[in-house]
């Protein structure tokens, strides 16, 4: 079963003393040396995803091909060099994003930057590290245009379009409808493509589209290599150096039983397929097609481990229990509504029989976790384990409460690496400064 269509890490099993264990470690021994909560990265699964995209690109697509990890779902430097060590390129949105590619040693040539607003001095350090910007906007184009040549550098761009294509997701992540706050209207390629023939300081080597995320249809992404294909089809006609089509991400995975998105190599095929088809009806040469898979890479390759506190009964309602963590490592439930799989790590072999909803530790009631769960009989001190943890669960954390972000370790083969440190009091309040008049006693 591919990594997408499960809900565990490849390596997550019961092991003899009835604990779940993950990359040959019982969790129970995570969460003691580690504290809790705590993000723990299955390797093999995350390879394993990473290689899928990698063969299926090579198998099902008859030109070059790129897969390039979306790292705005987690992005830190381990896995952005575990990544890189697997073939894959890196998108990032932020110069923070990009600082972290770079280091982890991802090549300039592979590096993607995207944003529907970024700085000019996110521009300029993208111009001088030499990556691929994807150009969102006219503001964006016209502010290239200008500081190309004072940087002595010939920008190499794609354009992102907004396709007019709608998937069915949650709002706040669709992209690829009209009414978005990314990419240039259909409306505008024309104008745009004339602009670009005009501007020999601007290199624009292809197009970008993206329709959204945690996505289960097939037939949207099809539809959207139709496009695109058109689109690079009416810029070559005008004379643009076209050679690279993006096509996105927004393979979904499964957090709970039921959902059924497709696997890695079924998504490929489908998108790929769909390009080269598009391209042989249109009598072009196969452009470089890149994909940027994100969720679907590290999803499940991740769980969180937290420790229960206290009980709370509501007769007649349902049981609360208490966990160490909640909307501050995980806001994507109170965010989206999201749901997740959970189990009782230190009784994995107990049968899941107790309804209860997972409560976090911070001061809202919308701070839940899971809700309407059946765990096996939970208590103070028990081990709550949520799978399918790895996106936007550490990218969107806060310090809500003044609490600090968890650590992170990277599991493989019975060996537990620490990829994040777990931040401590000090570090909320390095930032704050405190006047020296507001030292003084009341008067």
């Amino acid at each position: 079963m591919a990594p997408n269509q499960q809900i565990r890490p490849l390596t997550a099993c019961v092991n003899a003393q009835g604990h779940l264990a993950i990359g040959g470690i019982d969790t129970v021994t995570l969460a003691g040396q580690w504290g809790t909560p705590l993000y723990v990265v299955d390797e093999l699964t995350l390879r394993t995803a990473c290689r899928e995209y990698v063969q299926a690109l090579a198998t099902a697509y008859p030109g070059a091909a790129l897969a390039i990890y979306a790292s705005k779902a987690w992005n830190i430097l381990a896995l952005c060099a575990l990544v890189r060590q697997e073939g894959l390129g890196i998108d990032v949105v932020s110069a923070g994003e990009l600082a972290g590619a770079l280091q982890a040693g991802v090549a300039a040539d592979k590096i993607y930057f995207h944003g529907n607003n970024k700085s000019e001095a996110e521009l300029t350090l993208a111009l001088t590290a030499g990556v691929t910007i994807v150009v969102d906007n006219w503001f964006e184009l016209k502010t290239l245009a200008r500081l190309g040549p004072q940087l002595s550098y010939i920008p190499r761009l794609l354009v992102r379009v907004t396709p007019g294509i709608e998937c069915h997701t949650h709002e706040y992540i669709q992209t690829g409808h009209l009414d978005s706050k990314f990419g240039f209207d259909p409306n505008e390629i024309g104008d745009l493509f004339s602009y670009l023939v005009d501007q020999p300081g601007l290199h624009c080597v292809g197009l970008h589209a993206h329709i959204g995320s945690q996505i289960f249809e097939l037939q949207p992404h099809q539809d959207l290599a139709q496009v695109l294909v058109d689109l690079y089809a009416k810029g070559l006609h005008q004379g643009l150096p076209f050679c690279e089509l993006n096509v996105g991400g927004g393979l979904g995975v499964c957090y709970v039983a039921g959902d059924d998105p497709p696997a890695i190599a079924a998504w490929v095929e489908a998108v790929a397929g769909s390009v080269a088809r598009a391209c042989a009806r249109a009598g072009l040469d196969y452009p470089k097609l890149i994909c940027e898979p994100g969720r679907s890479l590290i999803a499940n390759s991740c769980l969180t481990l937290y420790q229960v506190g206290s009980t709370k009964t509501v007769p007649g309602v349902r049981t609360y229990i208490a966990v160490d963590g909640g909307m501050s490592d995980n806001p994507r439930p109170i965010t989206y509504g999201a749901r997740y799989t959970a189990l009782i790590a230190n009784k994995a072999d107990q049968a899941a029989d107790q309804l209860v909803t997972v409560a976090g530790k911070h001061c809202e009631s919308g701070d839940i976790l899971l809700k309407d769960v059946l765990l096996a009989q939970p208590e103070s001190g028990d081990l709550l384990t949520v799978f399918t943890t790895g996106a936007y669960n550490y990218a969107m954390a806060s310090n809500y409460n003044r609490v600090p972000r968890p650590a992170a370790v990277l599991v493989n083969e019975g060996e537990a690496s620490l990829i994040l440190q777990r931040e401590t009091t000090a570090d909320l309040l390095r930032q704050d400064c405190l006047p020296p008049r507001l030292m003084g006693m009341p008067e």
